[in-house]
């Protein structure tokens, strides 16, 4: 009997598992989505990942924060080698991630309701409801079925991973085992924080999570006074807990104030001080999330939120400062009366510590909750799994809670795996949106829907006419239905005029759309009219740095080329590879001049990089310094100039030859 029993919270977690795969199942059929096609194709970007070589410059690519999130990068290789790729194994690979980070989240509550010294059964019943409301929230689908959050998920694990091993090494102190669990309490802190941070930046945030449970749970309750490895055990908090967390928070304060001295940032529409403004705001619409679910909201289009440009505008903004600050200074007080409720509150606003304070990422993600939200709901099961008080409706919510959950994450997974449903539903949620219009009138486009596309596009860029993803997508609708006026083309000029920032947006549409003027295959577009919105953008003062210059150069280019000017096309790489002096875009230009017929002005260009290449842009800190020395040791660049070089001759020299038995031979008769 007592074996049954001791099985009946195993038995528990197993049915929780299968119930969150059978939530989850109809969203592995849905394709690739926004940022994923911005940092997935690295993984085929200098050929398939199936040697060293190839692995070690894919794996030091990464350029999202200083670390290049490489663990992040490694795991991608479990799903594809190359480039492009079916996105079913990266999602089931993201929902089996989800699946283990709940298991390591039941092991630390469990851990957890032990050192408060709870009843076996209430920490076992807690750990597994706070558990499944995490594990089955509708909010989180965002993060498991959306690829490329898996950097938002593996901190989780290496969180999860890291504080068990600690709180092992802990225990080990207390039996009076010091080195043992000096050596452990180091593996858990230093090696996965380690592990973490390589995933992305926020994994560096674990020191802080031990540092709460240390202050608020573990210390006032298992206290190391007196025993053995006392001293030795407080100059681990110092070093490893103590230290990295003041650090981080120096690091934030300091980029908040440099930050709101000196202005900018220059690729966003608010200042420093203002995203500071609006991030209280953006937390509490988060806990609203939380504790009032619902099967569907804002997913991944959130461009549309609104900046606080003081206390009072908008008007929530000061309310929400009060209402953060009231929760983190009540958790505080309360740490020694609740104090699961203390750490679940304080451990949430930890977690959001590097991406919604002062570094100046996007404004609002709903992934930013997945670690944050990992004990939100554990306190919730601390109460109902105490069944001495209102019995009956506490075993009630103990099974309706989790099943409501799961029955909207199956909702909002189902979406998930519809792209055309999904794209509908975003841009009716967020119809202030111009990603998530932008978004619907593809799929629009794609589905033999133009004239819809053109109506949703018109009447946002009405309101919004400096959006330049708008103008761009009505151009290509406007070419399913007939061509383009020019009013539209007039349009987008005045888009590209007034664009805060188009990113890969721009490069990526006119790799569509220029085969498309050069053929005539849409009244309207012609290599003039695209060369006209580009000389458009060179005027816009939001543009004006070398990379945003370098794009709108070397586009000028490609028309130049496709114009059958190759001398033209050369003056204007020339110029654009000035700018910002790199091997990557000397190679690609020189290679599109040669496959165009072009090998003398391919090999005129390699030359001049010959001249200026002493001035190449020094990579940044961190992993991409790692990734340039990688490539230098391998001898990379100077590999690939060299073979291209010679193709190059050997085209020049054989159209040389071409030329000279073409021309006739003067005749000696007279």
């Amino acid at each position: 009997m007592g074996n049954r029993l001791a099985a009946l919270p195993l038995l528990g977690l197993l049915l929780l598992l299968a119930l969150t795969w059978i939530a989850y199942a109809q969203g592995l059929h849905g394709g690739f989505l926004f940022d994923d096609f911005g940092n997935l194709p690295a993984i085929g970007a200098t050929g398939p990942v199936d040697n060293w070589p190839t692995l070690w410059r894919y794996l030091t690519s990464g350029t999202a924060d200083p670390t290049g999130r490489p663990l992040t990068l490694l795991t991608f290789l479990l799903d594809a080698r190359d480039w492009p790729a079916d996105p079913y194994p990266f999602k089931l690979t993201n929902v089996f991630l989800h699946l283990l980070n709940g298991t390591l989240l039941y092991a630390l509550l469990i851990k957890l309701g032990q050192v408060l010294g709870l009843e076996s059964r209430r920490i076992r019943t807690a750990a597994l409801l706070g558990t499944a409301l995490w594990l089955l929230h509708p909010l989180l689908v965002s993060t498991t079925l959306y690829i490329v959050q898996r950097e938002a998920m593996l901190p989780a694990t290496c969180a999860l991973a890291g504080l068990l091993v600690w709180l092992h090494g802990r225990s080990q102190l207390i039996a009076g085992r010091t080195t043992s669990g000096l050596l452990w309490s180091c593996l858990g802190l230093g090696g996965f924080t380690l592990l973490g941070t390589l995933s992305k930046a926020n994994g560096a945030l674990l020191p802080l999570y031990a540092l709460l449970i240390e202050l608020i749970i573990a210390s006032p309750r298992q206290s190391l006074h007196g025993i053995r490895g006392q001293q030795a055990y407080r100059s681990y908090v110092l070093i490893f807990m103590v230290v990295p967390s003041v650090a981080i928070l120096a690091y934030l304060t300091w980029v908040g104030v440099h930050g709101s001295i000196t202005g900018g940032p220059s690729l966003r529409s608010w200042s420093y001080a203002q995203r500071l403004l609006t991030e209280p705001r953006v937390l509490m619409d988060y806990l609203q999330l939380l504790w009032l679910p619902r099967p569907f909201s804002s997913g991944l289009f959130n461009d549309q939120y609104t900046a606080s440009t003081s206390l009072l505008h908008p008007a929530s903004t000061l309310p929400a400062i009060l209402a953060v600050a009231t929760l983190i200074a009540g958790a505080w007080w309360l740490r020694r009366r609740r104090p699961a409720l203390a750490l679940a509150i304080l451990f949430y606003f930890a977690g959001e510590l590097i991406e919604s304070t002062s570094i100046p990422l996007e404004l609002y993600f709903e992934h930013r909750n997945y670690v944050p939200a990992m004990l939100m709901f554990w306190p919730l099961g601390l109460w109902v799994a105490d069944t001495r008080t209102i019995p009956l409706l506490k075993r009630a919510l103990m099974i309706v809670l989790p099943l409501g959950l799961a029955v909207m994450t199956h909702a909002r997974s189902t979406l998930w795996g519809d792209v055309q449903a999904q794209a509908e539903v975003w841009a009716q949620i967020n119809p202030e949106s111009p990603r998530a219009q932008a978004n619907a009138a593809q799929i629009e486009m794609q589905t033999g829907h133009a004239q819809a596309a053109v109506l949703r596009l018109q009447k946002l860029l009405t309101e919004k006419p400096d959006e330049m993803q708008l103008s761009i997508n009505l151009m290509g609708a406007r070419c399913l239905t007939g061509g383009l006026s020019d009013h539209d083309l007039a349009m987008a000029t005045h888009a590209m005029e007034h664009t805060a920032n188009p990113g890969s947006l721009l490069v990526h549409w006119f790799d569509r759309v220029l085969p498309v003027a050069m053929n005539n295959g849409c009244p309207g577009l012609t290599p003039t009219a695209l060369a006209n919105i580009l000389n458009a953008g060179l005027k816009n003062p939001k543009l004006a740095d070398d990379g945003r210059q370098q794009d709108l150069i070397y586009l000028l280019g490609r028309i130049s080329l496709a114009q059958g000017r190759p001398d033209a096309a050369l003056a204007d790489f020339t110029r654009a590879l000035d700018l910002q002096v790199r091997p990557g875009i000397a190679l690609e230009v020189a290679a599109k001049l040669g496959a165009t017929g072009n090998p003398r002005q391919g090999l005129t260009l390699l030359d001049h990089y010959s001249q200026v290449q002493d001035r190449a842009t020094p990579p940044g800190i961190g992993m991409p310094m790692l990734h340039a020395w990688v490539l230098a040791h391998q001898n990379y660049w100077p590999q690939e100039l060299a073979h291209l070089r010679q193709q190059l001759t050997l085209d020049a020299n054989a159209e040389n030859s071409n030329t000279e038995r073409s021309t006739p031979v003067p005749s000696t008769n007279h």
